[in-house]
């Protein structure tokens, strides 16, 4: 049986919005047809409801840490990276019981949140069972990270065990992030690219800090290594950024990276000179929760990167929102909404290589329906919500 929804607009991201639309679902949610108003009158199609809003296929979170939901508002804002990651460490490991209850939350409220589809770094398995029980789709990026090169094979050992806790579903093997990967790993990582799923996904820049200490081998990283215990008397600065030392440390095959807020054009330029597949996640509203800073989006956007969103956890947003996420570069950074739209849904799914299922309304696709009120000449505001229809 087909549902046929109306409204004010309908946004099927492939194409160009559809004023007073008509989409055509099935009860499982597939898209069965997309018309114009003409096209709808001239067909006599019997329209089941209309709603005073927008339509919008279902969002992708690139990037989620499911597994510190239990720290959600128990480290305070603005403490830096520094000390949002001792906050973590010191606080982490609790009872699990309260862990699984607070990821089942936390993958509830995305579902309400319209998003389909997930990728989720973890460090463990824990999450393994709330993911296979999911009404949403997960690809897990197993972490793997260590600066010493003599641990490698028990990293390695620990991270391949991980990730076989997580079939059926998707899991690869990917590096934290540029300053907690010794070279023998990123090589070891780089060899499962073509025997795992294929995609990558790394930190990347998230801190002034991080690019000091590739350059001059300065900062507050050699701070963090000493409290570590780390000897870095080995290590020579590269005298270029954290992303121009580490890209060509990876595998040529689909990867994202991850916040790029201290990202220059000169990394961009590097970049798609040096990678033939990458994707930019940006997740703002943890941006400005533990640096209080935003990415340059206006130079990320003019090189026409492929840009996803990601809410990052709960110990580092209030909410997991996709919405949320485009409200912040929206009223911070004047994005456009039919941009930030490509940013939450298809773009998301191609990098995930769920593109033939999710991202937009083409015939044929199971994309979610969500239903946007609230937003005014494609303006958000606070007022603006999600409701999830399909």
């Amino acid at each position: 049986m087909l549902t046929y929804l109306s409204a004010s607009n309908i946004y099927p991201v492939s194409q160009p919005p559809i004023n007073n639309g008509v989409l055509a679902v099935d009860d499982a949610g597939y898209v069965k047809g997309l018309y114009s108003a003409q096209q709808a009158a001239t067909l006599k199609l019997n329209i089941d409801q209309h709603f005073d809003g927008a339509l919008l296929p279902g969002f992708v979170n690139t990037h989620c840490h499911l597994e510190l939901s239990h720290l959600h508002r128990q480290i305070p804002m603005h403490t830096g990276l520094f000390g949002f990651v001792s906050q973590v460490m010191k606080n982490r490991n609790t009872e699990a019981p309260a862990i699984l209850k607070a990821m089942a939350d936390a993958d509830a409220e995305m579902y309400q949140n319209g998003i389909v589809a997930v990728g989720d770094i973890s460090n463990q398995a824990i999450s393994a069972t709330i993911k296979h029980n999911s009404k949403l789709y997960y690809h897990t990026f197993v972490e793997a990270m260590g600066f010493n090169p003599a641990q490698v094979e028990t990293i390695m050992s620990k991270a391949i065990e991980t990730q076989q806790s997580f079939k059926p579903l998707k899991a690869s093997i990917v590096p934290h992030a540029p300053y907690s990967v010794s070279n023998p790993l990123f090589a070891a990582i780089s060899a499962l690219a073509d025997d795992q799923a294929n995609l990558i996904s790394m930190h990347n820049q998230e801190t002034p800090a991080e690019d000091a200490f590739f350059m001059n081998k300065s900062g507050a990283f050699l701070d963090l290594y000493k409290m570590l215990g780390l000897n870095l008397d080995a290590f020579q600065p590269t005298g270029k950024s954290s992303l121009q030392t580490t890209l060509p440390k990876l595998p040529k095959t689909k990867t994202l990276l991850v916040h790029n807020t201290q990202t220059t054009k000169a990394d961009v330029d590097f970049a798609i000179a040096h990678h033939p597949d990458l994707y930019w996640c940006l997740c703002p509203n943890a941006n400005l929760y533990i640096e209080n800073t935003l990415p340059d989006v206006s130079t990320l956007a003019a090189a026409k990167l492929k840009i996803t969103l990601g809410t990052d956890s709960l110990a580092s947003n209030n909410q997991l929102s996709i919405l949320d996420e485009m409200l912040v570069f929206q009223k911070h950074k004047n994005v456009p909404f039919q941009d930030l739209l490509g940013w939450a849904t298809i773009n998301g799914a191609e990098y995930l290589g769920m593109e033939e299922t999710f991202g937009s309304f083409d015939v044929g696709k199971k994309p979610g329906v969500l239903l946007l009120e609230g937003m005014n000449n494609e303006q958000l505001s606070e007022q603006s919500r999600i409701k999830r229809l399909f």
